[in-house]
């Protein structure tokens, strides 16, 4: 039988996932003699056995495709909706099908979901790798994501154009960019478009403060602002208010548990329209007309850049030498200018949020431009 490798896209589409596919499948056959098979949609897919064998032919053409030519999923493999109403543990049934194809490793590439479930299967016996990717840039233990740098790129040039309409019409844009729990997308575009205010989750924000900035502006001779700010940005007072559930959530048990997790689920329902909100409150604080731009799945979508691209061919490689050195349970991680294999257990569960301290932060107050606080 030949050597076999598996590999699955899970979780959210990124750029660079068909480079990476195409680095693995090619570094594994051309150094290594070994053939590669993909799981449709996941690991919804490894569970019902669903695959493609990924010759030359497959791989070729698809360095600068987005998306996944696999597709995706978000099932969480110890917790399956399997249409009988309760979610059920399909690991077995995936070591099954691994066991099946006699498989040396599977490659996952996600970003923290995929990893906790990578991990899962680590833990029944099923030999896997992991390669990090999302637009949030928020994987523990690597030094960067693939597809952040293309969704940067995505993002500035959207405010780069928005520049022009506010500066004409006298207005506040406020632009709302992905990260939910981490704001390295918001930074890293506002910062590269010249944004005024940039607001992201690790740093709760004061209306005052962000009002201020834009009369500052206004008075200066410049009536118009660009506002960047990440989906979960949080005001102080509702930042306050969300540690409090949360905290109280952790010291809770039996029924008080699951209505303080109702609540923050209502809570975080209802922060979908704190763009919306904030665009109001800057309007009414200012004088000045305001309106919101979401750019949403755009920012994750189309050509990978080529820096993205490099990224993922490097992960690519990198995790089919792994592979032959017999190396699982890992996260093929950037560490400097080296790639290095990280325990998944190391890794799983955790979040890199910005640091206070982060260069680009000190560059935003340098510059004068508004983090809210």
């Amino acid at each position: 039988m030949p050597r076999t490798i598996g590999i699955l896209t899970a979780g959210g589409d990124s750029p660079g996932l068909n480079a990476a596919i195409r680095a693995v499948g090619k570094a594994a056959a051309s150094a290594y003699g070994m053939h590669l098979i993909g799981f449709r949609d996941g690991f919804r897919g490894l569970m019902e056995n669903r695959f493609i064998r990924l010759g030359p032919e497959d791989l070729a053409g698809i360095l600068d495709r987005g998306g996944t030519i696999l597709g995706t999923s978000r099932a969480r493999v110890h917790k399956m909706d399997v249409g009988n109403g309760s979610p059920m543990d399909m690991r077995p049934m995936m070591r099954r099908n691994v066991e099946h194809h006699q498989l040396e490793a599977l490659v996952c590439l996600g970003g923290g979901g995929t990893i906790k479930n990578a991990l899962r299967l680590a833990d029944v016996g099923i030999p896997v790798l992991t390669l990090p990717k999302t637009i949030d840039n928020d994987v523990y233990g690597t030094d960067t994501t693939f597809g952040y740098d293309t969704a940067v790129n995505i993002a500035t040039e959207a405010i780069d154009r928005l520049h022009s309409t506010a500066h004409s019409h006298h207005r506040i844009v406020v632009v709302e960019l992905m990260g939910h729990n981490t704001g390295w997308l918001a930074l890293g575009s506002g910062l590269a478009s010249g944004a005024d205010v940039i607001l992201i989750p690790e740093i709760p924000y004061s209306i005052d403060a962000v009002a201020d900035k834009i009369l500052h502006r206004k008075s200066a001779g410049s009536p118009f602002s660009i506002v960047a700010v990440a989906e979960g940005a949080l005001s102080i007072p509702d930042a306050d208010e969300y540690q409090r559930l949360c905290a109280a959530k952790d010291d809770a048990d039996g029924d008080d548990r699951v209505q303080l997790k109702t609540k923050i689920a209502d809570f975080e329902s209802h922060q979908s329209r704190s763009t919306e909100r904030l665009a109001e409150e800057l309007e009414e604080r200012t004088g000045l007309e305001s309106r919101v731009t979401i750019l949403g799945h755009v920012q994750r979508g189309g050509t990978p850049s080529p820096a993205d691209r490099n990224l993922a061919t490097r992960l690519g490689v990198a995790a089919a030498d792994f592979i032959a050195d017999g190396v699982t349970g890992v996260m093929v991680a950037v560490r400097g200018e080296a790639v290095e294999a990280v325990d998944l257990k190391e890794v799983a569960g955790k979040r890199r949020a910005v640091p206070l301290d982060h260069p680009m932060v000190h560059s935003a107050r340098q510059l004068g431009i508004s983090l809210g606080d």
